[in-house]
């Protein structure tokens, strides 16, 4: 693709999604963050030790247009999926400003061990990593 026009490298681009998009997994994302193997170390200090009906999720925020880091990040608990919060969050259902606003998509590789706990571990861990984020220096919001 080297040398060729930025309209056929778009083409090429979407033609690729079109075919592959059946076989890429749920938790890759679809742009690269610098900052996404960070989340990956961090989310790993926290595990659950009892099962439940709760989910931890985390959701990119872009902040390209009002700030110096291009990239946020949203740490949220449910009993939803991440993808089905994530959609609620856009339709405007109890939705945080941020992920309304200016989420893109779920980032759901670095919580994948976190998925199905209890309530009261799910509220512990939010808190915990929301705050072991911004620590590690990513623009954070949510985690309440």
């Amino acid at each position: 693709m080297r040398g060729e026009m930025a309209i056929n490298i778009e083409r090429a681009l979407e033609r690729l999604w079109a075919d592959a998009a059946a076989t890429i997994p749920d938790w890759l994302p679809m742009r690269y963050i610098e900052w996404l193997p960070t989340a990956y170390d961090v989310a790993l200090r926290f595990q659950a030790a009892v099962t439940g009906r709760s989910n931890i999720y985390l959701v990119l925020l872009d902040y390209e247009d009002s700030r110096d880091e291009s990239y946020g990040v949203y740490v949220g608990m449910s009993k939803y999926t991440p993808a089905q919060r994530f959609d609620q969050h856009k339709a405007g259902i109890r939705a945080a400003g941020s992920v309304l606003k200016r989420g893109i998509e779920v980032l759901t590789g670095p919580t994948l061990h976190l998925q199905y706990i209890k309530r009261g571990e799910a509220e512990r861990i939010e808190g915990g990593l929301a705050e072991a984020l911004a620590v590690a220096g990513l623009l954070v919001k949510g985690g309440h």
